[in-house]
């Protein structure tokens, strides 16, 4: 093998992105599902970092079939499906993309939440149909509108505020959850998740998904949003129970949902595809160019200073206290 630093892709990255990785680094190959038996046999004593993403993961099973392995690079804000204590056990080193594609991910839950509320792409489906035949006041039902509304953002960090931001524009209440009442906004503050859901009418999830929140939409949080309510996921699918929302949809215990994102991707299963009232994109709200660019040179630099024996720029807050050493650094 070459004797620049071996890495690993986990993801389909880019060309430019590949390219922007490659000019350090050789690349031995690319794994399409977090399997051991998918690293290719020829790489997997040279492997020294994995860039993929939270979604994806990394297993220990996966850790240990790359010996060399000390650091794992996840490209985007998660780390949900890393196993941290088997990094921590293996001396291995996990960044993340921290805020990089924070206003383009709150941008996007803007185009969802107004493709749910205002009936935008089952609009759409119907003039392609040909139904469009004569106006028919209240086609899609009542329509309430942003304007006057209660906009609950459960989760209050980059992705968070940027919404916030943009959401002030529209006319709202802002009100949120978040673990800790910040200090530095003005926004109601509500304990619970329960507390949230029960005053607002659109609720925002904006968390990085971890253990401690999985499924934290269930059914008893939708009950409480209500009938008139619409719920958005842009930050990780787990955060969503996928059984509980499929049965608020089809009981209209709430008025309609939109999800960039899933618990397994991609999306295979059959249950919340019946339902007109669901916007769904496959997991493309940090999919811009300019978050590209910066999530990517953020990678670059967490490899770069890795290798070059510096404190990494973005390490996850639950292995901060760590120092890994690489085998080989950048000559």
């Amino acid at each position: 093998m070459a004797q620049r630093p071996v890495i690993l892709t986990g993801f389909n990255f880019t060309r430019t992105t590949l390219a922007a990785l490659s000019e350090k680094y050789e690349i031995a190959g690319h794994m399409d599902k977090p399997d051991p038996a998918l690293v290719p046999a020829a790489a997997q004593p040279h492997v020294q970092a994995l860039v993929t993403t939270g979604s994806v993961g990394a297993s220990d099973a996966l850790m240990a079939s790359m010996p060399r392995l000390s650091l794992i690079c996840c490209y985007g804000t998660g780390y949900e499906r890393i196993d941290l204590a088997a990094a921590r056990k293996r001396n291995i080193m996990v960044t993340h993309g921290a805020d990089a594609n924070a206003p383009d991910v709150a941008e996007m839950a803007f185009g969802v939440l107004l493709a749910s509320t205002r009936r935008i792409v089952r609009a759409d489906k119907m003039i392609r149909r040909g139904d469009w035949t004569k106006r028919i006041p209240n086609r899609f039902g009542a329509i309430a509108g942003l304007t006057g509304g209660k906009l609950g953002i459960l989760g209050l960090g980059a992705i968070g505020m940027e919404f916030a931001k943009r959401a002030k524009g529209f006319d709202v209440e802002i009100g949120y959850c978040n673990r800790n009442k910040r200090s530095d906004v003005d926004y109601a503050y509500f304990p619970n998740v329960m507390a949230l859901a029960s005053w607002a009418d659109y609720l925002i999830v904006c968390l990085r998904s971890d253990a401690s929140n999985r499924h934290i939409i269930n059914a008893e949080v939708l009950k409480a949003l209500g009938p008139r309510g619409h719920l958005v996921n842009i930050s990780r699918g787990w955060a969503v129970g996928e059984a509980a929302l499929a049965e608020a949809l089809r009981n209209n215990v709430i008025e309609g949902a939109a999800l960039d994102v899933f618990d397994e991707e991609p999306y295979e299963r059959q249950e919340l595809l019946p339902f007109d009232n669901l916007v769904m994109t496959p997991h493309f709200g940090g999919g811009t160019e300019h978050a590209q660019r910066r999530m990517t040179s953020l990678v670059r630099q967490n490899l770069d200073n890795h290798f070059a024996g510096k404190p990494v720029v973005s390490p996850l807050p639950e292995l901060r206290d760590m120092a890994v050493v690489p085998e080989g650094r950048l000559r």
